[in-house]
């Protein structure tokens, strides 16, 4: 029945036709919020030694560019990890004493003392993605990216 309504249509028409009919039915491309071509949106992260965090939770939007700068100020090894989200973006680059890391796909930061950590990222798809100091969750070394 939907080809009878656009048999008559150009070559270029019908194709914008079955692309609205796709986008109508869940078939479409997303659509990102953010401008990739803009400075990404600064987000900031401290690792302390007593085991607190300055941040419980990021709110993030789909297609926006992030720059995420992690510190710890300890000379406790800590694993920062959040592997929901970046299962779930795209990682750009890890910087790390001004060395750049890319084709990065789920960071995994050690830090052995005190340091910054930088993470460029874009999250593609939404979610309730956790993040956490491996071996100390359970002290409130957590937290949540929500992503929409």
């Amino acid at each position: 029945m939907a080809a009878k309504a656009y048999s008559g249509m150009g070559v270029s028409r019908r194709a914008l036709a079955l692309s609205a009919i796709g986008a109508l039915a869940g078939g479409g491309a997303a659509l990102a919020k953010g401008n990739l071509a803009s400075k990404p949106t600064e987000l900031k992260l401290v690792l302390n030694g007593d085991l607190s965090i300055s941040e419980k939770e990021f709110k993030l939007e789909t297609g926006k560019y992030y720059k995420l700068a992690i510190e710890s100020k300890t000379s406790d090894e800590f694993h920062w990890m959040a592997p929901e989200l970046f299962t779930n973006a795209w990682v750009y680059q890890v910087v790390i004493s001004g060395i750049e890391v890319h084709n990065v796909t789920s960071p995994e930061i050690e830090f052995d003392k005190d340091g910054i950590a930088i993470i460029y990222f874009v999250p593609v798809r939404t979610g309730r993605f956790k993040f956490y100091v491996r071996g100390q969750e359970a002290r409130g070394m957590a937290g949540l990216f929500i992503v929409e």
